[in-house]
């Protein structure tokens, strides 16, 4: 008969975690596969940062790590355990002033059904601080992985060529 085959669900050991999302710590027993998508989810119930693909071909689930940009459904959280994850609810300031990038995507209409414009606007911040914001074709292209299916891409770089703009206004202030 044979020994049967054990079940791999079983020895699979809970680890314990610190997030830091948002600037706010989180500790978290979790199933070390647990992805940083899932995690912020399930656990944290931030449901800004969306599922989309699953396998890192749409950018829906686009967050921060340390500043950069990271696609959380490829990211165990474990990877990222202490490290500073910034997703889209924490990017308006604390007196609820929406980010330059989201007043932006607000004004040029940068989305339509609203599914990947979490995604779209953690790209678009990243994309403008990584200096990739100075011509619509950079824009184009540094956003590429940022996936829209109802093909709002022009009001979308609009969008991000006017935040851009906003940035260099600001820095020259």
């Amino acid at each position: 008969m044979g020994m049967p085959i054990p079940n791999t669900t079983d020895l699979v050991r809970s680890v314990d975690i610190t997030l830091r999302v948002n600037g706010i710590k989180h500790e978290l027993t979790v199933d070390p596969r647990i992805t940083l998508l899932d995690a912020l989810r399930e656990q944290l119930s931030l449901g800004g940062t969306k599922k989309g693909c699953d396998q890192g071909q749409c950018g829906a689930c686009t967050v921060h790590v340390e500043g950069r940009r990271v696609l959380a459904c490829l990211t165990l959280a474990c990877q990222v355990a202490g490290r500073e994850v910034t997703t889209i609810e924490g990017l308006a300031s604390d007196d609820g002033n929406l980010h330059p990038v989201q007043a932006a995507f607000m004004e040029h209409d940068g989305f339509q059904c609203g599914y990947c414009t979490p995604g779209q606007i953690m790209s678009a911040v990243a994309c403008i601080r990584e200096g990739h914001a100075n011509s619509d074709s950079d824009i184009r292209e540094f956003m590429s992985g940022n996936i829209c299916r109802c093909g709002a891409y022009p009001n979308i770089v609009a969008a991000v060529r006017e935040a851009a703009q906003h940035e260099v206004d600001h820095a020259h202030h």
